[in-house]
């Protein structure tokens, strides 16, 4: 099938990819001029693992291209792909919906002959019926359906659920759009992944009502963390007793600084806004929002509290700046929290991240940027890790410990134990729900005496 998908971000690249993967012929479109000549050259603009192996694959194959023309890529397309931004709209939390409208009025001038177009992008309940709207308004002799098909990819891990999902969901009015669904996914179909075909509205609202859960669960455990550490238990061992429940499940119940991303963020507010609008306040989910943001100023105290409250002056290393491991991408990230509060407070900051420096260095001014974690930390007064890499996850603690002017470390992703931190050296350690130590008082940070020139 041939097969245009407008937007080349990371749900219309990374599904435009993968859809060539299958076999079908893709042109992927976008604005962005520097963008297509970077993806024309090979060069991928996000950081995504196998992407790029992936893409050359198809390019070279003749399955998969990139333009800026969009009537070029539409006419005579079995489908028409709207994989655009939402973002929140400024002052109300509701998804901006700009581009996906202004992407519909162009498609409807660009349509030669029957289409479905298909919203990719995360879109308030009533979007399709709306692009609907739009495009027969512009276009009332086009010939076309409408789709609703909603992503659910990882960042990090977006082309395994790509091609191995734990469902495909698409929502239809009629037979004829449903048909042209079945066959873009019928590789999938044919290797037994379930595929859930709705209604419109159930399509857009299972999206919405997926992500704002899988929020609360890491919302939720995050809470119970702050309980925890009151209490002497051990979240870790709470999380993994109520995983083991098969009513529950173990996943997204790692207690830490909280979530972000692209997601989540963006979703769990815009599914607040759309109950508010129908007159029905979604509370667990305006609570999880509130929750979540209290969870990352914590995570600054905790830093805090690990110096006595002492951060001016002091020189602290962050491992990673991402809001999780395996992207670059910085939307959300805890540590645009916890970094600039640490800086307004005093201290000097170095971080180290594989993949987030290019988009952080603008994100995070002020910020020391190295490339190996021993450098950062060496003669700092603290170590905080952010994010969970896995160049993070097999540290030589001993080596770190020593080479700090005092050595205190902030796991706020619970990599290691209190006991790992003990036996390494370090004399304060603290996490998120677990049991922390405290020997030893920081070294206070004098202010170099500067001779009086009048003497």
């Amino acid at each position: 099938m041939k097969i245009a998908m407008i937007g080349t971000g990371y749900v219309g690249l990374v599904s435009g990819v993968c859809f060539s993967d299958f076999g079908h012929d893709v042109i992927c479109v976008d604005k962005d001029p520097r963008k297509i000549e970077t993806l024309r050259a090979g060069g991928v603009p996000i950081y995504e693992p196998g992407l790029d192996l992936l893409m050359a694959k198809n390019v070279e194959s003749g399955r998969l291209s990139f333009t800026t023309n969009l009537k070029e890529a539409v006419d005579g397309a079995d489908a028409v792909f709207i994989a655009v931004g939402t973002p929140t709209r400024r002052g109300d939390g509701h998804a901006d919906l700009t581009f996906v409208m202004k992407a519909a009025e162009e498609i409807a001038q660009a349509l030669t002959g029957y289409a479905v177009v298909v919203t990719k992008s995360t879109v308030p309940v009533g979007t399709n019926r709306q692009v609907k709207e739009t495009i027969a308004r512009a276009n009332p002799k086009a010939d076309f359906d409408v789709a609703s098909n909603p992503e659910f990819l990882r960042e990090g891990a977006a082309i395994d659920d790509f091609m191995r999902p734990d469902r495909i969901v698409v929502g239809v009015q009629n037979d004829r759009a449903a048909e042209v669904m079945s066959e873009i996914y019928r590789p999938l179909y044919l290797r037994d992944f379930p595929i859930l075909t709705t209604d419109l509205e159930s399509a857009e609202m299972i999206k919405y009502a997926a992500n704002a859960f899988l929020a609360t669960k890491i919302t939720f455990i995050n809470e119970i963390a702050a309980l925890c550490e009151r209490t002497g238990a051990d979240v870790k061992l709470v999380s993994q007793g109520m995983g083991l429940d098969g009513r529950i499940g173990n996943k997204f119940l790692h207690a830490g600084p909280g979530y972000g991303g692209s997601c989540f963020p963006k979703d769990t507010k815009a599914l607040a806004r759309i109950g508010q609008e129908y007159g029905l306040p979604m509370q667990i989910t305006e609570t999880v929002i509130k929750v979540n943001e209290e969870t990352r100023r914590r995570m600054v105290d905790k830093v805090a509290d690990m110096l006595d409250g002492k951060i001016a002056g002091k020189t602290i290393a962050v491992l990673g700046v991402t809001f999780k491991p395996n992207t670059d991408d910085m939307r959300e990230a805890p540590s645009l929290t916890v970094i600039p509060a640490l800086i307004g407070g005093g201290a000097k900051v170095r971080a180290v991240d594989p993949q987030g420096h290019r988009e952080a260095v603008d994100l995070l001014p002020g910020v020391n940027w190295l490339d190996d974690a021993y450098e950062a930390a060496k003669d700092a007064d603290a170590l905080v890790i952010l994010t969970e890499w896995n160049e993070f996850r097999a540290l030589d603690l001993k080596r770190l410990a020593e080479g700090m002017r005092f050595a205190a470390l902030a796991d706020l992703r619970n990599i290691y134990s209190s006991r790992d931190a003990k036996r390494a050296g370090f004399k304060r350690y603290v996490s998120v729900g677990r049991t922390d130590f405290v020997e030893a008082t920081p070294p206070e940070v004098r202010e170099p005496v500067v001779a009086d020139p009048a003497e």
